[in-house]
């Protein structure tokens, strides 16, 4: 299919961009365009303007600093998976992204403004507390993760906002992180994804953040699976007994369609959840 009509404004700056927001009442914005495009396709969005930011230089590209990992909104998903500051969780989320094409040309701004249930990085961003900079007409702002994804396809950006960059804490000594997922054989998106992130020392498990995406209208934390191991010894039968833990996080409104039913994608939380848990576990060994 072909997308409605619009009005099409191609901006050289973030300044500029704010701009046309301002001014163009229901536009939206075009970074990597393989969120937005498909679902103007379907005519499930009609914007009517579409400002292009994918030429802004100054939201591309990923720096560490102070213990901490800087990622602009424009850095495409292939750089991520190849980034060697990132988060392990990170990467490896983002090699798992649709295929070469998409991870080419996809941002990790763009995907998480989107805010689909089954994409992977709200998931993870989720369960590293990660930091999402946004700026609009009223200037800056910070908002956390776990406050940023507020329901299907629905985020806490204001009119005229736009992601500017993502920033997540520099992965520690004894800390070891992993995502999975279970894919959605045809676009790969995810129906179950598990991020796990844990630290440990003197032999038990000292911090642990943990999120699952997929099977929940939005990225959803796991605080419970997070109490079950947290003074805890991180072994096969700790790391079980809290991935079944789960259940408890996931609420009443389990997505199910014709690829897998909500009983089902509920019966597979705690299993993917306990992979990442267990390959999380090793790496921080």
């Amino acid at each position: 299919m072909y997308p409605p009509k619009f009005d099409y404004y191609k901006a050289t700056s973030l300044a500029e961009a704010v701009s046309l927001l301002r001014q163009h009442s229901g536009a939206k914005v075009l970074a990597g365009g393989h969120s937005l495009i498909p679902v103007m396709n379907l005519r499930l969005a009609d914007p009517g303007t579409l400002i292009d930011i994918g030429r802004i230089s100054e939201l591309k590209g990923i720096s560490a600093s102070n213990g901490s990992v800087r990622i602009g909104a424009l850095t495409p998903h292939a750089l991520i998976a190849a980034s060697a500051d990132v988060p392990t969780v990170l990467s490896e989320a983002a090699g798992m992204i649709g295929d070469p094409q998409v991870r080419n040309r996809g941002t990790i701004g763009g995907n998480i403004a989107h805010a689909d249930p089954a994409s992977d990085l709200p998931t993870v961003l989720t369960a590293l507390g990660a930091k999402i900079h946004v700026t609009g007409p009223n200037g800056n702002r910070t908002i956390l993760a776990d406050d940023f994804f507020t329901g299907l396809f629905a985020t806490a950006l204001a009119d005229g906002e736009i992601v500017t960059a993502v920033e997540v804490v520099k992965s520690g000594a004894g800390s070891g992180s992993a995502y999975t997922k279970l894919f959605n054989p045809a676009s790969r998106y995810a129906m179950v994804g598990a991020a796990a992130i844990v630290t440990v020392s003197g032999g038990s498990c000292t911090a642990a953040g943990v999120a699952v995406g997929g099977l929940v209208p939005s990225a959803t934390r796991a605080k419970s699976v997070e109490a079950a191991l947290i003074g805890k010894p991180l072994s096969e039968d700790n790391i079980a007994a809290a991935a079944h833990a789960v259940l408890n996080d996931l609420g009443d409104d389990i997505i199910g369609d014709i690829h897998a039913s909500a009983e089902y994608r509920k019966a597979m939380a705690p299993v993917f959840v306990k992979r990442a848990l267990t390959a999380a576990a090793q790496r921080a060994k």
